[in-house]
């Protein structure tokens, strides 16, 4: 089967020659490797379209309540801390951008929702400082140059080296553990998940589930592997948190009823009558 250009042209950005020649042209079903690449390829396109609004909902929430209530700022904090990393070592280990692509939307969200945390506590310049922060250390982990050496090969030097960036990768994952574990205590202690959004938790469930497959057929990295791992892990119990608390509200703070004091001061009133 040949497909009109304008259809092969992207099929084949996306799977390949091998792949496209093997599945379309010559119909080939039984290819296993083939296929799985073409799974794993269509799950990384849907994920990373996902990305680009998984936290737009809880955007929305922040801004309709003008509350964050419920939310953990050091969850959000160490999550984009991860990001951020992990942004940068995909770049520069050139993996491809159906295996990390949702990372830098996710980012972008996270620090529109760190910045509307902060604005609705009234701390509008620490705001600032956390966003020019990160896009800071972004900008340092990533960036590379190229220049000619004294015999005329190309060398790329950057200001982290990359044995450097492997070992923040690498913290990413007890980074992930903690950024989640806040946002777990919390919706916990209060028997309710808050502000928080459910198309968001459940998508990140279902996104990290799926990248487990995808890094497993096309990126061959053990400290990726295992920081998906256990974000889907973290994700399953944020998830069945959101299912079992879907109703309820945090708990209010016990105050003494007005009533009682009511029945106390007449009670007071009829012994002077008495006396």
């Amino acid at each position: 089967m040949h497909l009109p250009y304008f259809l092969k042209a992207p099929a084949v950005a996306i799977i390949g020659d091998t792949c496209y020649t093997t599945l379309i042209e010559d119909f080939n079903l039984t290819h296993v490797p083939c296929i799985k690449y073409a799974i794993s390829k269509g799950l990384g396109l849907g994920i990373v379209a996902g990305g680009a609004i998984v936290k737009v909902p809880q955007i929305i929430k922040i801004v309709q309540a003008r509350s964050a209530k419920g939310i953990s700022f050091s969850a959000y904090m160490l999550e984009t801390l991860a990001c951020v990393i992990s942004l940068a070592y995909n770049v520069r280990r050139n993996n491809p951008i159906s295996t990390y692509g949702e990372t830098f939307f996710v980012t972008l969200q996270n620090l529109a929702i760190l910045g509307l945390m902060l604005r609705y506590s009234g701390k509008n310049i620490t705001a600032i400082m956390v966003l020019s922060s990160f896009l800071f250390f972004g900008n340092v982990l990533g960036r590379t140059a190229e220049h000619l050496s004294v015999d005329g090969t190309i060398v790329q030097s950057a200001l982290v080296s990359l044995d450097a960036l492997v070992l923040l990768q690498t913290a990413t994952i007890p980074i992930n553990l903690v950024s989640k574990v806040p946002q777990i205590v919390e919706n916990y202690k209060n028997s309710s998940t808050g502000q928080l959004s459910a198309f968001t938790i459940f998508n990140y469930f279902a996104g990290s589930l799926a990248r487990v497959y995808t890094t497993l057929t096309e990126v061959d990295d053990i400290v990726i592997l295992s920081g998906f791992l256990l974000s889907t892990l973290l994700n399953c119990i944020l998830a069945l948190q959101m299912a079992l608390y879907w109703n309820n509200t945090p708990a209010p703070s016990k105050v003494k009823s007005e009533k009682g004091d009511g029945s106390s001061s007449e009670t007071k009133k009829r012994v002077k009558k008495l006396d």
